[in-house]
């Protein structure tokens, strides 16, 4: 299924930080959904498949280990990957591949503050980081809003603005 078109939405608050010899990126984006929807967004298999850019073989809101597959047009890339913590609905920490990811839910007087902790080995990847989570949760935003678009994964970013936020991303981040 190709997604319909994507306007993607104002740039996402970011920041690098360097964590021993990896990098984090910080990126914070307001949701006007209540965190318990969130949180099945997060981590309902069927629900990733409509907007991560990997599907999961299980639900992610339980400790333990996942396979999380890559998803770029046909091609595929199952990685390992390790629930750390599941804490319903308000922190999830897990691995995929090299990386780990937090994602933290705070309660809003309009729905739920998103904050991910992405941590890499390559600094000069994070404005790519951010650019693909962008077009993620913007995807994610119109799910929870009833109004689906379909995923934006791997290529097909191209074509909905993914090299333009990659250099806004840069700029953002380059004092960071």
């Amino acid at each position: 299924m190709d997604p319909a078109p994507l306007r993607p939405g104002p740039p996402a608050e970011v920041t690098a930080t360097p964590a021993d010899d990896r990098w984090t990126l910080r990126f914070v984006r307001e949701l006007r959904h209540p965190p318990q929807r969130v949180w099945a967004a997060l981590t309902d298999p069927a629900q990733l498949g409509e907007w991560a850019p990997f599907l999961a073989d299980r639900d992610l809101g339980t400790p333990g280990d996942v396979v999380l597959t890559l998803v770029d047009g046909d091609t595929t890339d199952a990685q390992p990957a390790t629930v750390r913590r599941a804490e319903a609905p308000r922190l999830l920490e897990h691995t995929w591949g090299g990386d780990l990811l937090r994602w933290e839910l705070t309660p809003t007087a309009d729905g739920t503050r998103l904050t991910l902790w992405h941590t890499v080995a390559d600094r000069g990847t994070l404005p790519m980081v951010a650019a693909g989570w962008h077009l993620c949760v913007d995807v994610a935003d119109r799910l929870l809003a009833g109004d689906p678009v379909g995923p934006v994964r791997g290529r097909a970013a191209l074509a909905h603005g993914w090299a333009q936020l990659r250099d806004t991303y840069a700029r953002e981040l380059a004092d960071g």
